[in-house]
Order: structure tokens, then C-alpha cells, then sequence
């Protein structure tokens, strides 16, 4: 890419997008291409033809996505694997019609089967049975990865595929009905701080172990990748992590250390807990060059004081990404 290439980024306000944004930018990248929702719904076919040839971007990022929590996932699976499906169907077919030089496709450590060997590396794709909860959103994601795939053998495409962790980060989703772990424990700990509360009940028993990436971490990555690596350094996907994993219950614990709750942590043992562990092998990334920088300990400050400031502008009203 140059200084002045035409760089679309779909999902440009989400919590990965808008990380893409801050990178591009600090790198220099100054012809960026940004559509909201309202200006170009990418699920209608029609709108994202006449984007593209109109605009022509020659990069693009596709991290625009349905997205959420396990509880989201498992109310409104129609709507997950449908809205999925479409906006990557017609981003990456009109970005083959329009000749897009390079595009990146943001899939989910959800792909792998939920009892796949740990840590799990790019080929235990397809080896086993997905987890039930998010398994609408984890098709639709093994499409996109195929998809990708499909255009690059059949038409010699440049589309590379990248399967990020658990991710949080500035700009991340805190509506407790259908965000991330992260995010919800850290809205959880606040409120049960800022009410007096003696206690902050968490979904399931804490066992599960999961490893998570700042979304500036994984946005570093994707212009890595974008300006050094093709198709064919890396195969159908690559992962992208830190390949450090741990409990629910320590990441509770390390929250409410970072919040500033002292009371009691009460896992409740009639909600799922999801995959028992999810730990990405990153060892095909870190050969090309590649590693997190982010501690998760200040990743999550950092994170708290992004939460406090926006919570603070709603005026102790809904947050959201």
C-alpha cells in the first residue's frame, strides 16, 4: 500500500474497525474510504455494487460483522448466520468484480471445534463439531475463510483470511445484553462499585479459559500483514493472538482489581460456560515477524478509562461501541 492508496475499512465504527482506523492513520495512510450503516448497508447487494464501482478502493479491510456474547449468539442465531453471510458474500464478490488489489477478511477463534486440541493451530479447521451457542456465527465465518479461499484459486485473488482471539480494546460494546466477556465484567464491576453492591454475579464457573488481544494489537497485525504478506505466505487463514490463556475466574479477579471492586465474585452455575478453552497457536504469525505487545493488565486499564469516559458522556446511560 501507499500513502495515498484508496484503503476501505467495512465496519469502520466497531471495535475492530475503528482500531484499523487509529493504525492506518498513525502509518501515514491518508485516502481512507468509510460508509455507516445508514450510508451503505453492506447486506443489500445492489448498494455495495454501486459503492465499489464507484469508489474503487484497491484495499480493503472487511471487519464489519454482527457480533456479540454467547447469550446474542444463541438468541438470534437466524440473524447472525444471515446478516454474516451476506455482507461478506458481497464485499469480497464486488471486491473481485472491481479488481480489489488486497483485502483482509477478520473471521473468530469461534471456527474451531469446541472440543479442538489446545493450543489450536490453522488446521484443525472443519475436524470436529462447533460449539452450539455461536455455532450460526462460526459458519458464517468458515464461509467467508472459504469463500476467500475459492476466489483465490479460482481467479488469483489476493484475499487473506486472519482468525483473531477474544478481543476488547477503546470502543468496545458494553451493552450487558449482547456484549463480550471483557467488556461485561468490566461494566458489571463498575456498577456493582459505583451501587455499593456486595457482590458481581458472572455467567457460568469461571473454569473456562480464554486468551485475549487488544484490538490495537490485532489492527497492527492486519496492516502488517496488508503491507508484507500475500495469499500465499499464508495459506486459507492465519491465526492471530497472544498464545496466553486464562481462567474466567482470574480475568474476573484481574477486572476487579483494575475497577477497584472489593466485593464478592459469585459465578452462577446455571448459565453455559461455552468452550471449555479457547488458546490459538500463533506459531505460523510470530514466523513471519509478528507478536502482541499488550499486557492484559494495562490492556484492561486501558480499556476501564475508555469505558469511563464514555460513560461518563451518556451520563451513566447505555454504552455502546
Amino acid at each position: 500500500m501507499k500513502p495515498d492508496s484508496r484503503i476501505y475499512v467495512a465496519g469502520h465504527r466497531g471495535l475492530v474497525g475503528s482500531a484499523i482506523i487509529r493504525r492506518l492513520e498513525a502509518g501515514g495512510y491518508s485516502n481512507l474510504l468509510t460508509r455507516t450503516h445508514a450510508e451503505l448497508d453492506l447486506t443489500n447487494q445492489s448498494e455495495v455494487e454501486n459503492f465499489f464501482g464507484s469508489q474503487r478502493p484497491e484495499y480493503v479491510f472487511l471487519a464489519a460483522a454482527k457480533v456479540g456474547g454467547i447469550e446474542a449468539n444463541n438468541t438470534y442465531p437466524a440473524e447472525f448466520i444471515y446478516k454474516n453471510l451476506a455482507i461478506e458474500s458481497n464485499v469480497i464478490h464486488s471486491s473481485y468484480r472491481k479488481a480489489v488489489q488486497k483485502l483482509i477478511f477478520l473471521g473468530s477463534s469461534c471456527i474451531y471445534p469446541k472440543h479442538a486440541p489446545q493450543p489450536m493451530k490453522e488446521e484443525y479447521l472443519l475436524t470436529g463439531l462447533l460449539e452450539p451457542t455461536n455455532e450460526s456465527y462460526a459458519i458464517a465465518k468458515i464461509a467467508g475463510i472459504k469463500m476467500c479461499a475459492a476466489y483465490h484459486r479460482q481467479y488469483g485473488t489476493n484475499y487473506l483470511s486472519v482468525m483473531p482471539t477474544n478481543l476488547y480494546g477503546l470502543g468496545d460494546n458494553y451493552d450487558l445484553q449482547n456484549s463480550h466477556v471483557l467488556p461485561a465484567l468490566i461494566r458489571k464491576m463498575h456498577e456493582a462499585r459505583q451501587t455499593g453492591s456486595g457482590e458481581a454475579v458472572i455467567w457460568g464457573t469461571g473454569n473456562p479459559r480464554r486468551e485475549f488481544l487488544d484490538s490495537d494489537d490485532l489492527a497492527d497485525a492486519c496492516v502488517f500483514l496488508m503491507e508484507k504478506h500475500d495469499a500465499r505466505d499464508i495459506g486459507e487463514f492465519i491465526n492471530i493472538g497472544v498464545g496466553l490463556d486464562f481462567s474466567i475466574r482470574e480475568v474476573a479477579e484481574l477486572v476487579a482489581e483494575v475497577v477497584g471492586f472489593r466485593g464478592k465474585l459469585v459465578f452462577d452455575t446455571s448459565r453455559p460456560d461455552g468452550t471449555p478453552q479457547k488458546l490459538l497457536d500463533v506459531t505460523r504469525l510470530t514466523t513471519l515477524g509478528w507478536r502482541a505487545k499488550t499486557e492484559l493488565r494495562n490492556g484492561l486499564s486501558k480499556a476501564y478509562q475508555d469505558y469511563l469516559s464514555r460513560y461518563a458522556m451518556h451520563g451513566g446511560g447505555r454504552v455502546n461501541g
